[in-house]
């Protein structure tokens, strides 16, 4: 027997060794933007983003009926649409992997965006 495969620990995998980005747990307002058939138009819908990586993110629905696999997702705030396709959907979640991953200073961007709205209405309460 190899020294490799001597131990239990040999065969553990754990969810941090596996990701290529980390993952940030934000709560952001965003819209998913998708082009209807035949590029018809655009449909429109609201959703939450639970988390977000360079690669991909948790967003909250409040239903997938009519929900293509492939669609865009704006951020609100942040001028860029990004591009998704989608990984999984388990009841009103739905996983996606972005098209391109995320530049690291947009990326950075949404996640501090949580940031700055928190501090602008803890001044406002103050007021």
């Amino acid at each position: 027997m190899s020294m490799l495969r001597a131990t239990h620990l040999a065969r553990v995998q754990s969810e941090m060794y596996e990701r290529k980005w980390e993952r940030f747990y934000v709560k952001r307002p965003a819209r998913i933007v998708a082009v209807n058939r035949g590029l018809s138009g655009i449909t429109m819908r609201h959703c939450e983003i639970l988390d977000i990586s360079q690669g991909g993110a948790g967003i909250h629905v409040s239903t997938t009926i009519g929900l293509p696999e492939h669609y865009y997702l704006q951020v609100l705030g942040i001028s860029e649409r990004i591009g998704c396709a989608e990984i999984y959907r388990n009841g009103s979640r739905v996983g996606v992997k972005f098209i391109i991953a995320l530049p690291e200073n947009t990326l950075h961007r949404i996640v501090r965006a949580d940031f700055m709205i928190g501090e602008k209405l803890e001044q406002a309460k103050r007021r």
